[in-house]
């Protein structure tokens, strides 16, 4: 239960190896090949690159691949179309890869009274989407440019990663007035070294070499997972109880 002498904050959930083995949009991509949106070469591509997400992190330069074949693949659809493709990954294929304790540290943050915001570079409709179904306040994530509800094949802005990653979080802090001090972030990646240092509480999870050796020399918790404690992980019994909060980016 919130405390009146606790003073406000955020904490912050990176999704990728995070919050869900593995990488949200090569989830995606399985999805738009069931809806023949993609081919069978790309599809083999995407299943490649999220065998090597797992087992060793972020690879900039596939990321900036699969952004691009994200946006060719979008490009001429709609928002709706994109809205119902996230619905249909996240029951197939995300909510059976979810993190138990992650998710539980999650909705910890929440009975506390802290708003629990994800922040990825993947598709914001997406992101919002897993925030919805898990309870939690709110979602950012890369925005792809649409006119009257279709999607042009560009980015709105650029990829919410790294640099770009804490500045969308640093701003929503700013909006709510709450000091990054008191907040919280985990992540898996050094690439959100940005983000985590500049938080009063970072959280190194599954972190990658780089990411371990900068919490071990900042002395930063890290929490490890194996598989086995992977298992389908539902919303928390309480988490109707967050449906007014926000689940959008404001």
């Amino acid at each position: 239960m919130p405390t009146a002498d606790r003073r406000p904050a955020i904490a912050f959930f990176d999704i990728d190896n995070t919050l869900v083995r593995g990488a949200t949009v090569y989830f995606v991509g399985f999805g738009a090949w069931r809806l023949r949106l993609l081919n069978v070469r790309d599809v083999a591509t995407f299943a490649w690159q999220q065998a090597r997400f797992i087992s060793v992190g972020e690879n900039m330069r596939h990321t900036e691949s699969i952004k691009t074949r994200t946006l060719q693949m979008l490009s001429g659809h709609t928002e709706d179309e994109l809205l119902r493709l996230g619905q249909d990954v996240y029951d197939r294929q995300i909510s059976a890869r979810l993190w138990p304790d992650v998710v539980a540290k999650a909705h910890a943050h929440l009975e506390q009274g802290d708003q629990v915001w994800l922040v990825s570079a993947t598709g914001e409709i997406v992101a919002q989407v897993i925030a919805q179904r898990l309870g939690l306040t709110g979602a950012l994530g890369t925005r792809f440019e649409s006119v009257a509800g279709i999607f042009t094949g560009r980015l709105d802005g650029e990829m919410l990663h790294g640099a770009a990653k804490a500045q969308a979080a640093r701003g929503l802090a700013a909006q709510n007035g709450v000091d990054l001090r008191d907040c919280w972030a985990y992540s898996d990646s050094a690439n959100d070294l940005p983000l985590l240092g500049m938080v009063g509480h970072p959280v190194a999870v599954n972190p990658d070499d780089r990411l371990r050796s900068e919490a071990s020399t900042r002395g930063w918790p890290v929490i490890a997972l194996t598989r086995q404690r992977r298992q389908r992980s539902n919303p928390a019994p309480g988490a109707h109880r967050h449906k007014k909060r926000q689940t959008g980016s404001s």
